[in-house]
């Protein structure tokens, strides 16, 4: 082969090269694709990554997933459930996080695991019982054939949900339950406590801004209605004195006063004190 030859080969060569895409960019399906399940569950959500193997005409149990050795739950890496709130798992009290499920398939009956090793990859291999959170136990029922494994959430409430694993010709559950009642009430106590907040600010604005002070008054009145506090109560005062009324100014700066000893953050302290020492000798 001569030199114009050879260049006119190697020209050729190149062009058809650079017309192939690169490796990096074939994109095929995954043997276990990723997925993911999320329930609202009263005001709890909870959340399962994982990543779904299929049976592919395989006997599963006992076999592709061995009894009594501990399984990640999935394929290709650790399976994850988080609750955003604290739950009960199969009547373990579960505080809110992130945990790998860890099975342990059994002929007749399963536990299932959460483990706080996020990154375990194999759990035949890399099981650490000393990183369990707790253990229970769950229930199994037949199911038709279900290629794909696939997690559900079955018979939700407000109040409790089933986690259940399906793949095959088995169904793994176990229940979850959440304390909606008690969580909604401390919602309520909270926003109700907190609801003088916008009232005050109001009769801040309308005294201030406004100079409007009886529409003032009638804010922060509204405001120690629903909880007395030495900021409410100093605004009050503030603007009772706005009105020339000392008298009553120095009865609400001294509730504030007494109030605000008690509270760590205090910090209108010295223009209270000094409001008190001002207003001692006014009508």
């Amino acid at each position: 082969m001569n030199l114009k030859t050879w260049l006119g080969f190697l020209a050729a060569s190149t062009v058809a090269l650079s017309a192939m895409p690169a490796f990096a960019d074939l994109e095929l399906p995954s043997p276990s694709p990723a997925a993911k399940v999320m329930q609202h569950v009263g005001l709890t959500d909870i959340t399962v990554e994982y990543s779904s193997p299929a049976v592919k005409g395989r006997k599963i149990w006992g076999d592709v997933v061995p009894f009594d050795k501990p399984w990640r739950t999935g394929a290709n890496a650790a399976t994850k459930i988080t609750f955003s709130r604290d739950v009960t798992f199969g009547g373990l009290a579960v505080p809110a996080g992130t945990y790998a499920i860890v099975s342990f398939p059994g002929a007749k009956g399963w536990d299932i695991v959460l483990n706080k090793n996020l990154a375990m990859g194999d759990a035949a291999r890399e099981y650490d019982a000393k990183q369990d959170f707790g253990r229970v136990k769950a229930t199994t029922a037949a199911i038709p054939l279900r290629e794909r494994m696939t997690f559900v959430f079955a018979g939700t409430t407000d109040n409790d949900t089933s986690l259940d694993l399906e793949w095959e010709k088995l169904r793994v559950s176990v229940p979850i339950k959440v304390d909606t009642t008690a969580q909604a009430l401390a919602n309520i106590k909270k926003a109700v406590e907190g609801a003088w907040r916008p009232h005050a600010n109001a009769a801040r604005y309308m005294a201030e801004t406004q100079k409007d002070l009886p529409a003032a008054l009638s804010y922060i009145d509204a405001s120690i209605a629903i909880s007395s506090t030495w900021f409410n109560n100093w605004i009050k005062a503030d603007i009772l004195a706005k009105q020339g009324n000392y008298a009553e100014a120095r009865k609400f700066a001294q509730i504030a006063w007494d109030l605000g000893e008690k509270d760590s953050n205090f910090f209108y302290k010295d223009q209270v004190a000094k409001a008190l020492k001002d207003w001692k000798d006014k009508k």
